[in-house]
């Protein structure tokens, strides 16, 4: 074999293999993000999982065709969840980082006023629907294995922030609520609870009314521990934000804004209507703070059995232990209430 075609036989070789390095170098390891900012979410569901990988990933690269071929050789299979790609990421890295860098949220929650307002706020931040949501807190054989009912299983449901994977299934969420739940009642709060003779989710639904009774953190012992009296004498509670409930539950409106409670409204035939039926209401008013179930774990010491608005402070109660001192601090709130129509 001659010397030159040698040479031009190696020189071709040698061209041939930098080429080839060149594509693979292209298709694998130089960049291809199209976006501008620093990081994009993409998120993958778990339905028809990597044909929605792809549909996300158009919007995100230069090259599609040299993500698919480095996707095909890597043997790449998407897996759900919520991930995080950084500006500059080569094909190569996008491949490993949706195989495995699945990325938890923080998922915040307080105040909300019934489990339908909760699944629509959850919903925002995982993958199940609101309705998915509630038809799992429905579940019969979650209900019967845990003694609960649709009316109080709300009270599982602690405010808090918590880490979930946005993949995180509806049947998911509501079991680590429940075990977050159960990991709550410690043995300084069960033994609380018993010295009270509530069980939790009576508790819960006694600290829903005194969160919407009292805005004041400090105050809520104080508050609570009127409510505890009035069930150890078997006082009907008359609580005004259980009878605000009834009516929002009886119009299927819990949006209504109700400023006053009306004479009327105290007629409302519900068992959330704690003016017309002993005892507490089948379930909570409201998703309680941990505040307000300490509060009732904890109450203050006294024999208080009314509190009516203190004009004086806002956000306040007077107390009373007989109804003749009610009705004196009853009045000089209704003449506060005049003064202040009359001022406008």
């Amino acid at each position: 074999m001659k010397p030159s075609f040698i040479k031009f036989f190696l020189f071709t070789m040698i061209i041939s293999l930098l080429v080839i390095i060149g594509i693979f170098s292209k298709i694998f390891f130089t960049s291809n993000t199209s976006f501008k900012t620093s990081s994009k979410e993409i998120f993958i569901p778990s339905v028809d999982t990597k044909n929605s990988a792809y549909d996300s990933i158009i919007f995100l690269v230069d090259n599609l065709n040299f993500f698919r071929k480095a996707a095909e050789l890597k043997k790449f299979n998407p897996s759900p969840g919520r991930y995080i790609l950084k500006k500059g990421m080569s094909n190569n890295e996008i491949i490993n980082n949706l195989r495995s860098k699945n990325k938890p949220l923080n998922l915040t929650f307080n105040n909300k006023l019934t489990i339908a307002h909760f699944s629509s706020h959850v919903s925002n931040f995982i993958e199940p629907d609101s309705i998915s949501i509630i038809e799992s807190f429905y579940d019969k054989t979650f209900l019967i294995a845990n003694n609960l009912n649709k009316q109080n299983v709300f009270s599982i449901c602690l405010p808090n922030t918590y880490q979930f994977f946005w993949n995180t299934s509806a049947n998911q969420f509501r079991d680590r609520m429940l075990k977050e739940y159960n990991k709550f009642w410690n043995k300084k709060r069960e033994e609380a609870r018993k010295k009270i003779n509530l069980t939790r989710t009576e508790v819960s639904i006694l600290a829903s009314i005194v969160q919407m009774e009292s805005y004041r953190n400090d105050e809520r012992k104080m508050v609570a521990k009127v409510y505890l009296n009035r069930l150890k004498k078997r006082m009907r509670l008359q609580a005004d934000p259980t009878v605000i409930f009834a009516k929002r539950n009886k119009l299927n409106n819990y949006n209504l804004k109700i400023n006053r409670v009306l004479y009327e409204d105290l007629k409302i035939n519900s068992p959330y209507n704690t003016y017309m039926f002993r005892g507490l209401p089948p379930g909570p008013i409201c998703m309680p703070d941990i505040s307000s179930i300490d509060a009732v774990l904890f109450p203050s010491n006294h024999n208080y059995l009314y509190f009516v608005a203190d004009p004086l402070r806002a956000g306040y109660h007077n107390y009373a232990t007989n109804l003749i001192s009610h009705n004196k601090n009853k009045k000089v709130y209704t003449d506060w209430l005049k003064t202040k129509k009359n001022s406008f």
